[in-house]
């Protein structure tokens, strides 16, 4: 019988670069989490790095403090924006949430209850943070930048979508459509619940192309809003984070 000792597959192993980018990754997903259940004030970097599987220091050596990781915590939810493919006008299919509201999460919330609890929280976060970004110049331009973000993909939307005869600016347009969608999102966070995702989208058409807006039928008053993070993310999120 041959008994040659054969040697076990080679590891492959991760490069610095790649370990970090894990750490900072997972360091980012407790964000979310941590700042939407605690906000901003109230989240602990003692925390987030727990929850995350490291200690505080990892937190300091992949970002400058709180500030810089809800700003890291703010790219990962605006990724969505970047994408050419992005529609605001989009109604989710029922495949996103399919499988959402079965069962109770560990809470003893409902899967989707508690997702929308996060949107909440991670929205009144927002909230805090711009109101500190706000007296602070440095901070205060970093959150700009990914204001323009926001603003930016509206842009695109507004140039593809533009009627003819539109006088008003395409800038003017985005800005008008980012303002409506954080508008909405500060109404919901002050408990209108009459502001849904399908209102929105019709306000946001009616930004765009006034006249055919008018024309289309009522839109069915379910989905979701366009402000981010919306339900069907933060559910994906907190089925595939494990800490």
């Amino acid at each position: 019988m041959d008994q040659r000792l054969t040697s076990p597959p080679s590891r492959v192993r991760r490069s610095r670069a790649e370990q970090k980018q894990e750490t900072r990754e997972a360091l980012t997903m407790a964000a979310l989490m941590a700042f939407a259940r605690d906000g901003y004030h109230g989240a602990s970097l003692d925390g987030i790095a727990g929850e995350a599987g490291f200690s505080k220091g990892a937190v300091y050596s992949n970002f400058g403090g709180k500030a810089e990781l809800f700003l890291a915590a703010m790219d990962h939810n605006l990724q969505a924006l970047r994408g050419e493919d992005w529609d605001p006008f989009a109604v989710p299919d029922e495949g996103d949430t399919a499988g959402a509201d079965s069962g109770v999460a560990d809470s003893g919330v409902a899967p989707a209850e508690e997702a929308a609890m996060l949107v909440r929280g991670f929205g009144l976060a927002m909230l805090e943070f711009i109101a500190t970004a706000a007296r602070d110049a440095a901070l205060g331009e970093q959150l700009r930048d990914r204001v323009q973000i926001m603003i930016g993909a509206y842009g695109r939307i507004a140039a593809e979508s533009r009627p003819a005869g539109e006088n008003l600016p395409v800038d003017d347009v985005a800005q008008l459509m980012a303002a409506l969608d954080q508008g909405v999102s500060v109404l919901a966070l002050s408990g209108v619940a009459s502001v849904d995702g399908a209102l929105l989208r019709t306000g946001l058409r009616r930004l765009v192309d006034p006249s055919g807006a008018a024309d289309d039928p009522t839109p069915s008053r379910t989905g979701r809003g366009t402000g981010l993070p919306d339900v069907e993310r933060v559910q994906r999120l907190a089925r595939d984070t494990d800490f």
